[in-house]
């Protein structure tokens, strides 16, 4: 996977924007647990919550269920934050080395926001990666509910993503009897057939994109709390509550509420 440019992530907009109704973001963010037999001497350090040994594929993904980037093999036994902090992904997108386009103003507004990436409640908040407002933040306040679903309506297309991955490797639905610097070898090399094939849609029947429950048995989601969130990325994701309950920032079932005069102008 080449490092992502500028027309790559502007590309991923469009497509969050038109299709997905999330203008400014480029990528939704997930990690899964691979499920593989445990290395000789390794301890509980690949022994996660789910009471199984695995290791870790973190990955950003495009709005049209490719992945742009990925980082592969973190012991399973480690929280979500601290893979995502010190994973080579995460150390590029902190240091601004992933060529992310500059801040632009939301549709049909005058708000200047940063393009950014989507993610659950496991991640922490920042300027460029957005996570839900929590459950006791949203109570009574229809705003950040309609900023949750939206997010969580973009955010399906990493979780569609893994679910298409083992809907069409079947290797994942059983654990990996290999060595982990082989599963990381051969995880990595799925990711990259899986973009490879993505761009050819006679290889996919509807049956492979049909994602059930059961497709995502062998690679679980991991979660936990985020670290904390500074001012900057609070303002810029309030930013984006306030647009998504206004008029212009609104899909056609909440306009209608708008006008009745259910949400904030």
């Amino acid at each position: 996977m080449p490092t992502p440019v500028e027309n790559l992530w502007m590309s991923s907009e469009i497509t969050y924007r038109e299709k997905w109704n999330f203008p400014n973001a480029v990528a939704a963010l997930d990690g899964k647990h691979i499920l593989f037999q445990a290395p000789a001497h390794s301890g509980s350090m690949y022994y996660c919550y789910k009471k199984y040994f695995s290791t870790v594929l973190l990955a950003l993904v495009d709005a049209n269920y490719k992945f742009i980037a990925i980082d592969v093999g973190a012991y399973g036994k480690n929280s979500d934050a601290n893979i995502f902090k010190n994973s080579n992904l995460g150390k590029c997108l902190s240091d601004e080395s992933l060529n992310m386009p500059p801040p632009k103003a939301l549709p049909g507004g005058n708000t200047v926001v940063p393009h950014v990436i989507i993610a659950d409640e496991a991640f922490g908040l920042s300027t460029y990666l957005m996570r839900p407002y929590s459950r006791d933040d949203i109570r009574g306040d229809e705003g950040k509910k309609i900023f949750n679903y939206r997010l969580s309506r973009a955010r399906n297309t990493v979780e569609d993503t893994f679910g298409i991955l083992v809907k069409k490797f079947r290797l994942f639905e059983r654990r990996l009897l290999m060595s982990h610097d082989h599963t990381v070898t051969v995880v990595s090399a799925i990711c990259c057939l899986h973009n490879f094939l993505r761009d050819d849609t006679c290889y996919w029947s509807e049956r492979d994109q049909t994602i059930t429950l059961r497709d995502m048995n062998a690679l679980e989601n991991f979660r936990g709390f985020g670290g904390n969130s500074t001012s900057d990325a609070l303002a810029v994701r309030n930013a984006f509550k306030e647009y998504f309950s206004s008029e212009s920032g609104a899909i056609p079932w909440q306009r209608r509420r708008v006008r009745a005069g259910r949400l904030s102008q």
